[in-house]
């Protein structure tokens, strides 16, 4: 009887995966992973990305091991690496997860549908997340995603018999052999499903007890969040499962302590942020485009022309002259990962302050974010540029966030080194300081640390002008209603697009 192959992409783990259980109860399997040069080439694609799969791939091959069989890797284009195994050992059937990331992988999944066929191959998808495939309405889309995250969880398999013992396998393929260039990264989360596991215990035992208060500040979001989206964009855990325990861990909380309960009120708004998790890779489903085009075509022309390349490489640097911009982006840089509400800040000082269209500054943070996925990433641009015309129009204070999340200057002065001696007064401003005061705190505006890049508030209130003009025109066209209907939040019927 011939293997069958799981062919193994962004879901690195063994347990509730449902192909390799399938596959494993039926006879010999092989256990493929393929080093795919045109995603690796790609310009979302960085060195953190890299070596997170790496590890994953490494902690997935020893656990095959143990189960009796083993992780063949192989390099090279998905059709033509599928093509060459089927000549040297035969298989009728590819085994393998959806998923919905960039175009290239959407082609090339495209391209292996089209060979199995011509081939005689079964080629099987699995859903992983809660996403819906070909959808012809949002309605009902949520009470789909509950029935899935709530499934029952597929076994671990207890053996996977080695259909492919004699194929040579090229093992774990360095950064270099790629030409991946280091991208500055100094700190960063260990990919494997042992160590998402180990995570996901750490948060539902402890560290959520102080999510919701702790989530909006880069100062206790490090330890407050549960730090799992790595883990799954690469598939390490299952969403299911991450689901089911913090649920489980929920409903314990309220039988013993009740249900005003805070800390089982934190479990349930991040049970709810996992419904947001695939509501956003769901638009990158229904509309594949928006990766590259704005989501609401009466946008086009707001930004593209107007592009400061000057402007954009001081933000990517860090050194726009805004202190917690500037924080963020390095700490970004050499960590891979920052909270959601300062990845919205980032996005909403180019996009408004610099007036910069969101494609080349989605790309560059899409290369810093370890846990970057596609369907999250170009949805929540999108939304927080302000390109939907569906979300209410929020332009974000790079002043403001400092009194609110840094108040004391510590996460400033952690990432930002040159204004490790400016008072606190001045550590969101520090352009106010004085000459005297530059002296006495080392830091000489324009030297040591750049002046603003723009004037706040003059940048902020013409963007607020423009962009009220913008999407008053985008309703006004009807375009806003179209995007709504084929991508809104069905949660609140009675909202209506601005």
């Amino acid at each position: 009887m011939m293997p069958e192959l799981v062919w193994f992409k962004r879901d690195l783990r063994i347990t509730d995966h449902s192909p390799l259980f399938a596959a494993a109860k039926r006879g010999k399997v092989i256990c493929l992973y393929i080093y795919e040069p045109d995603l690796i080439g790609a310009e979302d694609f960085s060195q953190r990305h890299l070596l997170f799969i790496n590890e994953s791939l490494t902690e997935l091959d020893h656990g095959l091991r143990a189960l009796g069989s083993r992780l063949l890797i192989r390099c090279g284009n998905a059709v033509d690496v599928l093509s060459g195994l089927q000549e040297e050992v035969g298989f009728n059937c590819i085994r393998a997860h959806q998923e919905t990331t960039n175009a290239i992988s959407y082609k090339r999944d495209q391209a292996v549908k089209k060979w199995a066929r011509s081939s005689g191959i079964a080629f099987i998808e699995y859903r992983q997340q809660g996403i819906v495939r070909a959808m012809a309405s949002r309605d009902g889309w949520a009470k789909q995603w509950q029935g899935f995250v709530s499934s029952p969880l597929v076994s671990r398999p207890t053996q996977v018999v080695n259909g492919g013992a004699e194929l040579i396998s090229l093992g774990i393929q360095s950064p270099e052999s790629f030409a991946v260039k280091d991208d500055g990264l100094t700190s960063r989360q260990t990919g494997g499903e042992s160590e998402a596991i180990n995570l996901l215990n750490s948060f539902i035992s402890e560290r959520s007890q102080k999510y919701l208060k702790g989530l909006s500040s880069p100062l206790t979001a490090w330890d407050s969040c549960s730090r799992l989206s790595p883990y799954l964009t690469y598939g390490n855990i299952s969403l299911r499962t991450v689901y089911q325990r913090v649920n489980q861990r929920k409903r314990e909380l309220q039988r013993q302590r009740g249900h005003r309960d805070p800390w089982s009120q934190s479990l349930q708004n991040y049970l709810e942020r996992l419904a947001w998790h695939c509501h956003f890779i769901q638009k990158l489903e229904d509309e594949p485009a928006i990766e590259f085009e704005n989501m609401n075509p009466a946008f086009n022309g707001l930004r593209e022309n107007e592009f400061n390349i000057a402007h954009f490489e001081a933000w990517a640097a860090g050194r726009t002259g805004f202190p917690l911009i500037d924080a963020c982006m390095r700490a970004l840089q050499r960590t891979g990962w920052i909270n959601f509400r300062m990845r919205a800040m980032l996005i909403s000082f180019a996009s408004y302050h610099l007036w910069l269209h969101w494609r080349q500054p989605a790309l560059h943070l899409a290369r810093y974010f370890t846990d970057y996925e596609p369907g999250i990433h170009y949805s929540q641009i999108q939304m927080q540029s302000g390109t939907t015309g569906i979300s209410a129009l929020r332009i974000y204070s790079p002043i403001k966030q400092v009194l609110d999340q840094d108040p004391e200057g510590n996460f400033i002065r952690q990432w930002v080194p040159e204004l490790k001696n400016v008072p606190n007064q001045f550590i969101s401003e520090p352009h106010l300081m004085s000459e005297s005061i530059q002296h006495q705190s080392r830091c000489k505006i324009g030297c040591d640390y750049p002046a603003p890049i723009v004037d706040h508030l003059s940048a902020y209130r013409t963007a607020q002008k423009r962009m009220r003009a913008a999407n008053l025109a985008a309703q006004a066209s009807g375009s806003s209603r179209q995007v709504f209907q084929r991508h809104g939040s069905r949660r609140n019927q009675n909202r209506k697009p601005i």
